[in-house]
C-alpha cells in the first residue's frame, strides 16, 4: 500500500472499523470514530490559536486519551509534537521551551467541542516528533525526528500483522512508549495505557484484554519479577508474542529469569536513541547463544567501535560505539540545544561503551560518562547495578563514582529497597557475584525512587549533590 499521512491513516481506521477500540486507559474505551473525531476538532482548535504546517506544538499532558488526540491534532496540521514531562521542574521546563519555540503549549484539555469532526485537508508533517532528551547531564536537549509523519497502514510491526495490540505502561512523552504506541495505532490496533506502571495491574491488563505485545524497562520488569511467584503467575499471558525491554541495560540475571518465565521466543531486547543513528533487536533465543549481546544493527545502519585514538578496533575490544544510518550522517535527526558527537567521516555515538563479536553482535558495557576508573580499573557501573539490584529487597540501584585521593575514585552505591536489609548482607550478596575490586566500597540505603517512570537514572546529578554535602560537611568540621 502506498504511504498516508499520520493523519489521513487514522481516518482510513475510523471509516473502516469505526468503533474498534484504539485506546484504553482507566478501563475507558476510545474507539477510532471518536478518536478521528475527536483528533479533527482538536486540529481546528490549534490551527484558531494559530498552529500552522511546521510549527512545533509543546505537550505537556500525562497518558491518556487527551494526549493522543493531541498528536493527531498536530499531524493533521503538518505540525510536529513535541511532547514533555508534565511534571518538569519550572527551570527546565523554560529552558526547553526556549529551546522549541513552541507555536502553543498544551497543559491540559482543550475544549473543542464546538468545532467540526469532520475531515480536514491532508497534510504530512515533516518531522514526526520531537523527543526531550537530558542524558546523563540533565542538561535539556531536544531531538527533532526527521521521519516524516507518514506509514503503511497494513505494515507489520515487531513481527505482528496490523491490528495488533500492545501494552505501554511507560510515559508517552519518552520515545519508546510513543513510538511503540503510535505504530499500533497506525495500524488500526489497539494501545492498552497505563497511567503509572504498577506490576500486578500490567499482568492483569495483559489477560484481560489478551494483548499481544508488551514494552517494559528493566526496572519495570525487575518490579514484575519480584512479585510473589504465585501471584504473578496466576496471570494468563499466552497471548504475548513479545514481551520488549528497551531503554535501559537489562540484567542477565533478569533476562534468564524472564526466559525461563516465558520462553526465549517472547522475551527480546531494543537498543538505540531517538536519533536512530544506531539500532539493535535482539530476542531471547539468540541472546541465549550470546549471552550479553544486544543483538546486530537493523535498518540498513552500521556500527564500529572506536578507541581512544579514534582508531577502529577489532572484536572483543572495548570502545566507544559509533553508528552511521544509510543516510548518512544528520539524515535522522538534528538536535536543538545540543552538537553532535561525530568523528570527521560523519559516524556519532551516543555515548555508549561496548564490543563487537566477531559476528557483528553488539555488547554493551555502560556510558562513558558513567565509567568509574578506581585504581586503574575500570567499573562499569550498569554491572554492578544489575548485580545488586538481584538482591530480592532491592527496587532500584544508581552506581557512581566518588573522589579518592589514594585511588582517584571510589565505588559507591545508592539503593532503593522495598524491605529492611544491612549494607553486610548487600556486600555478601554483590561478592558472590563480582569481582573484588567492582565491589562497591559504600552503600546508601534510600526509600525515595532513584529512576523515571522510563527507567532512566540521572547519576551526574546523584554524584554532584553527594560531593557537595561531603564538601559542606568537612568546611563545618574545620569550622
Amino acid at each position: 500500500m502506498p504511504l498516508v499521512s499520520y493523519g489521513h491513516a487514522l481516518t482510513l481506521h475510523a471509516e473502516r472499523k469505526p468503533d474498534a477500540p484504539a485506546l484504553v486507559h482507566e478501563e475507558r474505551v476510545t474507539r477510532y470514530v471518536d478518536l478521528e473525531q475527536a483528533a479533527n476538532r482538536l486540529a481546528r482548535r490549534f490551527a484558531a490559536l494559530g498552529v500552522g504546517e511546521g510549527d512545533f506544538v509543546t505537550l505537556g499532558l500525562g497518558n491518556g486519551r487527551a494526549f493522543v488526540e493531541a498528536l493527531f491534532a498536530c499531524w493533521k496540521l503538518g505540525a510536529t509534537p513535541q511532547p514533555v514531562s508534565p511534571r518538569l521542574p519550572p527551570a527546565e521546563r523554560e529552558a526547553i521551551l526556549a529551546l522549541v519555540a513552541p507555536k502553543l503549549v498544551v497543559d491540559a484539555e482543550i475544549d473543542a467541542s464546538e468545532e467540526s469532526g469532520e475531515p480536514l485537508p491532508d497534510r504530512v508533517s515533516r518531522y514526526r516528533m520531537a523527543i526531550c532528551s537530558g542524558g546523563s547531564t540533565g542538561r535539556p536537549k531536544v531531538v527533532v525526528d526527521h521521519i516524516r509523519a507518514e506509514c503503511d497502514p497494513q505494515a507489520r510491526f515487531h513481527d505482528q500483522p496490523p491490528g495488533t495490540s500492545i501494552l505501554v505502561p511507560g510515559p508517552l512523552y519518552h520515545s519508546a512508549p510513543l513510538i511503540n504506541c503510535l505504530s499500533v495505532l497506525l495500524g488500526g490496533g489497539k494501545v492498552v495505557a497505563m497511567t503509572r506502571f504498577e506490576p500486578a495491574e500490567s499482568l492483569r491488563l495483559i489477560e484481560q484484554h489478551r494483548l499481544a505485545l508488551a514494552i517494559f524497562v528493566p526496572t519495570m520488569m525487575v518490579r514484575i519479577w519480584k512479585l510473589p511467584r504465585e501471584e504473578r503467575e496466576a496471570f494468563d499471558l499466552s497471548s504475548l508474542a513479545r514481551v520488549v525491554s528497551s531503554s535501559a541495560f537489562l540484567p542477565e540475571w533478569l533476562r534468564r529469569e524472564w526466559i525461563e518465565w516465558i520462553g526465549p521466543d517472547r522475551v527480546w531486547e531494543a537498543y538505540g536513541g531517538s536519533e536512530r543513528i544506531v539500532g539493535t533487536l535482539i530476542s531471547g533465543r539468540e541472546w541465549l547463544a550470546r549471552p550479553g549481546s544486544v543483538g546486530r544493527v537493523s535498518e540498513g545502519r552500521k556500527i564500529k567501535i572506536v578507541g581512544p585514538e579514534g582508531e577502529t578496533l577489532p572484536a572483543g575490544e572495548i570502545g566507544d560505539v559509533y553508528g552511521l544510518p544509510p543516510g548518512g550522517p544528520g539524515s535522522t535527526y538534528h538536535y536543538l540545544g545540543a552538537e553532535p558527537r561525530r568523528l570527521a567521516d560523519g559516524w556519532e555515538t551516543l555515548g555508549d561503551m561496548g564490543y563487537l563479536d566477531e559476528d557483528g553482535f553488539l555488547y554493551l558495557v555502560d556510558r562513558r560518562t558513567d565509567l568509574v576508573i578506581t585504581g586503574g580499573a575500570n567499573v562499569y557501573p550498569a554491572e554492578v547495578e544489575g548485580a545488586i539490584e538481584s538482591h530480592p529487597a532491592v527496587v532500584a540501584c544508581a552506581v557512581i563514582g566518588l573522589p579518592d585521593d589514594d585511588l582517584g575514585a571510589v565505588v559507591h552505591a545508592i539503593v532503593q529497597i522495598a524491605e529492611p536489609v544491612t549494607e553486610q548482607e548487600l556486600r555478601r550478596h554483590v561478592e558472590e557475584r563480582l569481582v573484588r575490586y567492582k565491589v562497591p566500597r559504600s552503600f546508601e540505603l534510600v526509600r525515595e525512587m532513584l529512576k523515571d517512570d522510563a527507567g532512566k537514572v540521572r547519576r551526574a546529578a546523584l554524584r554532584a549533590d553527594r560531593i557537595a554535602a561531603r564538601e559542606k560537611a568537612e568546611k563545618q568540621g574545620a569550622a
